[in-house]
Parts: structure tokens; C-alpha cells; sequence
């Protein structure tokens, strides 16, 4: 299945490893030089048209900005699964 992430940006549920706040994680050290480190290499996509409220991280490192929040993105991903589910 895909996760639609806003844009023109799909993803993979397989590719997906999290979801994450920029407005909570980014108090982090660690995730301010990880997100810099990914920018300055090219692994960052926007798919926000506004400003970004969650960053998600792919298994290939790639990092996607959003506008969604976290709660949004998990329940796109649960309705998808009950979708299955009741076919």
C-alpha cells in the first residue's frame, strides 16, 4: 500500500520507518544535525505547501517534509488497512 504525504508525494508503507513532529523533535540536538546533514546531502524532500509540521524518514535515509501531522499520517495508514480488510 502507499501513504499519500501531500504534493505529489507517495510513499510506500514498506519504505516508511516513522513519522515524526518537527515541532517536539527538533528540540533534539541529534535531530537538528540529522536533518541538517540530510539537507546539505540532498536526501530532503518538501512536500509541504506551507510550513512543514512532521518530517518522515524512509529506509533509505531520505527524509520527506509535510504538512500533515503525525496523528493524520497514522490515521491515513490505519483507514487504508481496515479498507483492505473489509474487501
Amino acid at each position: 500500500m502507499y501513504v499519500y504525504l501531500g504534493g505529489d508525494t507517495v510513499v510506500e508503507e514498506s519504505r516508511l520507518v516513522g513519522f515524526f513532529d518537527l515541532d517536539n523533535t527538533s528540540w533534539s540536538y541529534r535531530t537538528r544535525q540529522f536533518l541538517s546533514r540530510a539537507e546539505s546531502e540532498g536526501r530532503v524532500k518538501n512536500a509541504a505547501e506551507d510550513i512543514p509540521r512532521t518530517f518522515v524518514l524512509c529506509t533509505d535515509e531520505n527524509v520527506i517534509l509535510t504538512q500533515p501531522s503525525t496523528a493524520a499520517l497514522a490515521r491515513r495508514l490505519e483507514n487504508q488497512e481496515r479498507t483492505v480488510w473489509q474487501i
